[in-house]
Order: structure tokens, then C-alpha cells, then sequence
């Protein structure tokens, strides 16, 4: 197929940026995968095609994101703050847009591509859509002509809002809900916003626009509910709107319930009192496709589910952030004292076996030893607004930086080598999970475990010494179970390994 220009993609390890690659690719266009963490880049499955260039830009960074723009066509823009760690979203959101403004401007950008929500402007908007509407004016402000794309909810394995739906719905048979329940959407496939995003592109008639999109129907929530029961073969649930549960205290229940943490739940929650159907549909002219009806997007996204085939992921989004003290040793650069529980054994099995256990740690399969250990800790995350078990995992055998793994998030995968994980519970500090392979000779593997915390002030390492009797049993357990599960003798150990080398070098 020819060559059809280069265009840049920023937030392209995102929920829809991730996938938007994929599909730039198939129709001959040469993409320019923007993101902040390089890791996360070279993880994706898109990395390796010959047409994309990865590149590193931090959006609040102007001189940055204007290298990374340069001697691209387009710009899709797909950048959001809302995620976990992250306060003032509007504020963040509100800085980046001013810099992309500016950025492409000075990149040669002959158009940006947002993707943007629904609402009214008239009326009383969320937060959260007040803020998308705020960036969708900056961009529209400056030199460089803007598609504006206006979404509601979309549909799609993976996204937050299926998420919340898919949890609510399969959990809960009697729901107590405000009066939301009653608001009009307008929910649309992701498989549709990524069509309308290539083909925009391709339609020059979309350059300086702003078209709202939306599937071919316009629900409440509550007809959503019946629409998701009904194609997940459950009964239809029962559903009482009570008129003093508000928005936002309905989104500490979704948060509860859900994967999604209160950081998307929250805004999500207060923004359903909104309308969000489109005010106008000539989109549907300029971007002829098939509009997927709402139970046909939630039939798909629950097979994709059920196959394992989540290309990508609510969770997949966030700063991807790397504690400095992991690869340094001891504490006087970290700032305290790295406390560590670590255990070795060595067993009759090569590297592939033991590796093809660890890659299937978490989610549906568990921690090997002491579940009911996770459980407890992941309802106790829950309960003080950490991420809790419930995110699972995207793949049941697959593993790749930046995802989500119950309330871990990977940081480093090699092969047949090393596992780094770290932890994204509510903790008084920093910790760190480390699974190490080494082959030692034929049919003889070596695997190290190791828990390593940083403390915050006392309370850290309080809470340090209160699980250590805890630690001992429960990793030298997940040792024996995998060794069993493996089918492996043990040749030695469990035992407690010498502390890990420091690797780090300070001038």
C-alpha cells in the first residue's frame, strides 16, 4: 500500500490511542507513536511494524512535544490527566492544551484531531466535561485547524465506562441509584470512534469542525442496564432511583464495586446527570460506516472479553513513574532504609517452565499461596480508595510494561529472566516486587523473590514490621506452590539470599 505521510499520535499507550496505531497502520499511514515512557512504547505490539516511529514527549513539556511534532501531517491528540496520582486534572489538562496549541504551531502541523466529550456548553456541566469541552476551545484557538471530535460513553473491552458497566451489572441484582439512572446517552462503539478518527483524517471536509458522534442509540442508563443483562444472559435487574443519592456519592459504591478507581469514577459518576446525545449528526455523511446499535457494542466488547482479546486497557493510561531507589542499593540516596524480605529456591525445571508460571501471576489465577491473604489485603486497598484486586489483568498469559496487574503495575519485563512489579496499593511508602530466573545449568533454575519497601516516617515502618511475620510463610509458600504447580523437584531451599547488589553508580 503507498506511503500516505507520517501523523503523529500522542497518548498512544492509551485506551484509544493504543488502538488508533493499529488502525492508522492498516490503511498506509506511517504513525509517530508519542508517550511519555519509552518502555511503555517499546512494549506495545504496534513497536516493531516497520512504519512507526516511537517517540518520547512529555505533553507539559513545550520544546519536547514540538520535536516530537515535527515533519508529521496531523496530530492526534489524545492526552488526558484524569488518572490515579494526579490532582487538578482541569489544571493539568487546561496547561497541556495551551502547549499543544503552541507546539504544532511551531511543528508545521497542517491539523490536530481531538477526541473531546459530549454535553451541552449551555448547561451545568461536570467537572470532567467542562474540562474536555475547555481543551477542545484552546485548541481551537490557535493557527492549526482542529477536527473536534464529541464522544458519550463508549462501548469497548477494555474501557473504563464498559467496565463499570459490565461490574455493575454482573454484581449487583438490586441497585439503589440517584436519579441519574434516568439521564440520556447517546453510547457509541469504540470500534466506530476509531473508524470516524482514521476517517477524518482521510476527509479534508472534517479540517476546522467539531461533529459530535454517536451510535444509532439513544438510551438512559437504566435501558442500558436491561441492554448489558440481556446480553450477558442475566436477569434483568432490578433498579430503585432514590432522589437523595447525589452523583458523587453514588461514585463512592461504583468505586467499591468496580476496578475503576475513584480518580475516573468519581468525575465519570457526576458527569452522568448530563444529557450527552448529539446535537447534530453530519459526521454520518462525511464518515459513512455501519453504527454498531448498543447491543451489538456490548455483545462484542463481552466476547472480546471472554477471548481474552483486550487489545487495550482503561488502566493501560498514567504516568508510567519508576521510584529512583529500586536500581540503587541501600538508602542514603533513597532517603531511609530499603527494607527487604527475599527467599531463593532452586528446582529440577528450566527457565521457560518457571517463567511461564510467573507470567500468570494475579487476576483469575491468583498468588499461588495464601489467596485468601490477597483478598483480604486487596478489600482492605478497596475500602481506603486503592485500586484493590478487582483491575485483574489484560491477558492471562501476557505481560507487558505498564500493565495493570491487581494493584501492581508492571515495570519490567525480560524473558526467562526478571519480573518487576510495583506496588500501586495505598501503602506508607514504596514497595516493590521482584521475581528473578536463573538457569544454572541444565534442568536446574534458580528463582529469587524479593519484597522491597521504602518507608514513609514512622507509620511506614510500622506497618513494615507488622507484616513481616506475615511475609516469611506467605513467599516461601508462593516458592513451594509454583515449584508443585511446575511439577519440579526442589534441589535447595527455600532459603534467605544475600541482599541484592546495589547497581546504581552517584558521582
Amino acid at each position: 500500500m503507498e506511503q500516505r505521510g507520517t501523523v503523529a499520535v500522542l497518548g498512544a499507550t492509551g485506551y484509544i490511542g493504543g488502538r488508533l496505531v493499529a488502525a492508522l497502520l492498516a490503511r498506509g499511514w506511517r504513525v509517530r507513536a508519542v508517550g511519555r515512557n519509552p518502555e511503555k512504547l517499546r512494549c506495545r505490539p504496534f513497536a516493531s511494524h516497520p512504519n512507526v516511529e516511537l517517540a518520547q514527549a512529555d505533553a507539559l513539556d513545550q520544546s519536547m512535544l514540538t520535536e516530537a511534532l515535527r515533519g508529521c501531517r496531523a496530530a492526534y491528540y489524545l492526552v488526558h490527566s484524569m488518572y490515579p496520582g494526579v490532582k487538578n486534572f482541569e489544571e493539568r489538562d487546561k496547561r497541556a492544551a495551551l502547549i499543544m496549541r503552541d507546539a504544532a504551531r511551531d511543528a508545521g502541523l497542517e491539523r490536530i484531531i481531538y477526541l473531546g466529550g459530549l454535553g451541552d456548553p449551555d448547561k451545568s456541566l461536570s467537572d470532567h466535561l467542562k474540562s474536555r469541552m475547555e481543551v477542545g476551545e484552546i485548541l481551537s484557538g490557535g493557527p492549526v485547524p482542529l477536527t473536534w471530535l464529541r464522544a458519550a460513553m463508549i462501548i469497548g473491552s477494555g474501557s473504563a465506562s464498559f467496565e463499570i458497566l459490565r461490574y455493575l451489572v454482573d454484581r449487583l441484582p438490586l441497585m439503589i441509584t440517584p436519579a441519574w439512572v434516568k439521564s440520556l446517552c447517546q453510547p457509541i462503539a469504540v470500534t466506530n470512534v476509531l473508524e470516524y478518527l482514521v476517517g477524518c483524517l482521510e476527509q479534508p471536509a472534517t479540517s476546522g469542525r467539531t461533529l459530535d458522534i454517536g451510535g444509532p442509540d439513544i438510551v438512559s442508563y437504566r435501558e442500558l442496564f436491561d441492554i448489558y443483562a440481556r446480553a450477558a444472559g442475566l436477569r434483568r435487574r432490578i433498579i430503585i432511583p432514590v432522589p437523595v443519592l447525589t452523583p458523587k456519592l453514588s461514585s463512592y459504591w461504583i468505586q467499591m464495586v468496580t476496578p475503576v478507581p475513584s480518580s475516573l469514577s468519581r468525575p465519570l459518576a457526576e458527569g452522568l446527570r448530563n444529557k450527552v446525545v448529539c446535537q447534530e449528526n453530519s459526521i454520518r455523511e462525511l464518515v459513512p460506516t455501519r453504527l454498531l446499535t448498543a447491543e451489538e457494542a456490548i455483545t462484542r466488547a463481552l466476547n472480546r472479553t471472554v477471548r481474552h482479546e483486550v487489545e487495550t486497557c482503561w488502566s493501560d493510561a498514567g504516568l508510567q513513574r519508576v521510584p529512583e531507589w529500586i536500581d540503587c542499593g541501600d538508602a542514603p540516596y533513597a532517603g531511609g532504609t530499603v527494607l527487604e524480605s527475599a527467599h531463593t529456591l532452586t528446582l529440577d525445571a528450566t527457565a521457560p517452565q518457571v517463567w511461564n508460571i510467573i507470567v500468570r501471576l494475579g487476576g483469575d489465577e491468583g498468588w499461588l499461596y495464601g489467596d485468601w491473604l490477597w483478598r483480604i489485603r486487596g478489600l482492605a486497598d478497596k475500602l481506603i480508595d486503592g485500586p484493590g484486586l478487582r483491575r485483574g489483568r489484560r491477558h492471562p498469559h501476557e505481560l507487558r510494561v505498564g500493565d495493570a496487574l491487581d494493584y501492581w503495575r508492571v515495570l519490567v519485563v525480560e524473558e526467562n529472566r526478571r519480573l518487576r512489579l510495583l506496588a500501586e496499593m495505598k501503602v506508607p511508602g514504596e514497595a516493590l516486587l521482584q521475581f528473578d530466573v536463573e538457569e544454572e545449568g541444565p534442568g536446574r533454575t534458580k528463582l529469587t523473590l524479593r519484597a522491597r519497601f521504602l518507608p514513609r516516617g514512622l507509620w511506614g515502618i510500622v506497618y513494615w514490621y507488622a507484616l513481616a511475620p506475615v511475609h516469611a510463610p506467605l513467599f516461601r509458600g508462593m516458592l513451594t506452590s509454583l515449584a508443585r504447580k511446575i511439577g519440579g523437584k526442589i534441589l535447595s531451599g527455600p532459603s534467605t539470599p544475600p541482599k541484592e547488589a546495589s547497581i546504581c553508580r552517584i558521582s
